[in-house]
């Protein structure tokens, strides 16, 4: 993979793919670069496609203390690298982080987002405590109940679907990950839609739900998509959280290319 430095020279990990205008892909809680596999062969053919390792995962870099501010800096350095400006597209937690950076005035031109990560329309918050529970299971090293903690108590994952997911393929990048949890914990803030901050974001946005997901995440992405004075929403074919990679790629390549 490619490097580039961010501001507190922290490495941050990137590859890219195809041609046309740049696309930047990022995502949420507990994947890498690698979650985008499927979906950079459909946006590729029409356009700088770049996926990259967030902070803290695959062969990204880290700093010692987490804040915010050095996330957005590491979009701002890829955007930089790929030639000033750009499109992105975030997931989940990683939306979050978009909407961030947008509101921060990194030169994003337009963005796309999937089911960004809030709780609105009466949806119970997470416990208040749950920062402190996740601080004291990685400090104990116990990773995997990390990562089941968060699954079940801030996505909502029932018992019998965490047991599904710890005999997927996928847990040993949920354990080798488990310490960024606090960090995505961090973006998400009180859990609300902020509004009125929304409310002065000018950039094109489209929020896409799938038509098959939760309904506290097909509400966020629609209050959020609300809440954005150039922002729409669009419900996509899909499965919980997930929408159908065909279809999210032409969806994307339309709106990138606008």
């Amino acid at each position: 993979m490619r490097k580039v430095v961010s501001r507190d020279g922290t490495t941050i990990a990137y590859r890219s793919a195809g041609e046309g205008p740049p696309i930047i892909l990022m995502n949420g809680a507990f994947r890498d670069h690698t979650i985008f596999d499927s979906l950079v062969p459909e946006l590729a053919p029409h356009c700088t496609t770049y996926v990259y390792d967030r902070r803290g995962r695959g062969e990204s870099g880290d700093a010692p203390a987490y804040a915010v501010e050095r996330e957005i800096e590491d979009l701002a350095a890829l955007i930089e690298e790929a030639g000033g400006e750009a499109v992105v597209f975030a997931g989940s937690t990683g939306a979050n982080l978009a909407l961030e950076a947008a509101m921060a005035g990194v030169p994003i031109t337009r963005l796309a987002l999937h089911e960004p990560y809030f709780r609105t329309g009466g949806h119970p918050k997470p416990p208040a405590d749950c920062m402190e529970v996740l601080r004291g299971l990685l400090e104990d090293g116990r990773r995997g109940e990390t990562a089941e903690y968060w699954l079940s108590e801030l996505l909502g994952l029932t018992p019998e679907v965490l047991v599904e997911w710890r005999r997927g393929p996928l847990w040993a990048t949920n354990e080798e990950n488990a310490h960024t949890l606090v960090y995505d914990t961090t973006i998400l803030g009180d859990f609300d839609v902020p509004t009125e901050r929304l409310a002065r974001l000018r950039v094109p946005a489209l929020v896409v739900y799938s038509e098959n997901t939760g309904d506290w995440l097909r509400d966020a992405a629609r209050a959020t998509a609300r809440a954005l004075p150039n922002g729409w929403g669009m419900g996509l074919p899909g499965s919980w959280h997930r929408v159908q990679t065909d279809v999210l790629g032409r969806v994307l390549a339309g709106f990138a290319l606008g």
